[in-house]
């Protein structure tokens, strides 16, 4: 009886779970799409120009900054990531483990707007010295996103690491190879799957990252020329002008959350095809 009871329950956590994500699908497909076809899908996806006041809806520099922000992010905080987990479950010792580890969940925990403050009265403040300008840029933007986006990496890839087989290892050393080369030739090729879910999972964070990046970037809405130009995102843009939009406007920016939710499931799709490639070459 119990199990059956229980057996049911995970079964309506399940359809709930799927009637969400139908829901939200049917709400920004069921609006966003007709919008982009009012206004015509080259001049929302390509315009260069984004003024509502005068009928104007591109798009394009905010999808040029969302993808120059996480590619920067990316860049930042992937190798910083991934070397700190492997450093955590390979070469920690016990008590440095116990400080480091409730430090990156605590980095987890911070609100993003607290980010942002940091960003604003350290990160800004360092650009403008080194190279001049506002401060406010895709490079400061990427920086503040790089170091978001390192708890969910470095969780994600230590598990990872944790989970290959102790075999691997010892297989390795075996052979003669030294304690370094069995972790970065065997035990961490051997957890590329796990890893490559966390930068997924990271990448999704730095999509849809919204405050902190309001506070850095400058809000420019041009294609920026430099890392040193400033941007705004796709995520920025919904947030800054939803509170007062209305009609084509308030449509146009629904619809911008559409082009976000197909970034995500674009994303999502290559990390799929991706681990399936690993599992049959493994």
């Amino acid at each position: 009886m119990v199990e059956k009871l229980m057996k049911a329950v995970f079964l309506i956590s399940a359809c709930v779970s799927i009637a969400m994500v139908v829901l939200i699908c049917v709400f920004l497909f069921g609006n966003g799409i007709p919008t982009i076809k009012e206004i015509g899908f080259f001049r929302f996806f390509f315009g260069k120009v984004w003024r509502p006041n005068n009928g104007l809806y591109g798009i394009y520099p905010m999808i040029i900054g969302s993808i120059y922000v996480t590619a920067g992010a990316i860049a930042v905080g992937v190798p910083i990531g991934v070397l700190t987990a492997v450093f955590m479950a390979e070469f920690c010792d016990n008590r440095l483990y116990k400080i480091i580890k409730p430090a990156v969940n605590l980095l987890a925990g911070i609100p993003s707007i607290v980010y942002g403050f940091f960003g604003l009265w350290v990160i800004v403040p360092a650009v403008r010295t080194l190279y001049g300008g506002s401060g406010k840029s895709v490079l400061t933007a990427s920086v503040l996103l790089g170091i978001m986006i390192l708890p969910t990496i470095i969780n994600i890839s230590e598990t990872a690491l944790r989970a290959v087989p102790g075999s691997y290892y010892e297989g390795a050393i075996a052979l003669g190879e030294t304690h370094e080369k069995s972790i970065f030739r065997v035990v961490l090729p051997a957890a590329k799957s796990g890893i490559l879910a966390g930068v997924v999972l990271g990448i999704g964070r730095a999509i849809g990252e919204t405050m902190a990046l309001i506070m850095v970037a400058g809000n420019q809405k041009v294609i920026p020329k430099s890392m040193f130009d400033g941007v705004r995102t796709l995520t920025g843009n919904i947030v800054m002008e939803m509170g007062y939009a209305t009609d084509l406007h308030r449509a146009a920016l629904i619809a911008t959350g559409v082009v976000l939710f197909v970034f995500i499931l674009f994303i999502n799709l290559i990390f799929s095809v991706l681990k399936n490639m690993s599992e049959k070459q493994n």
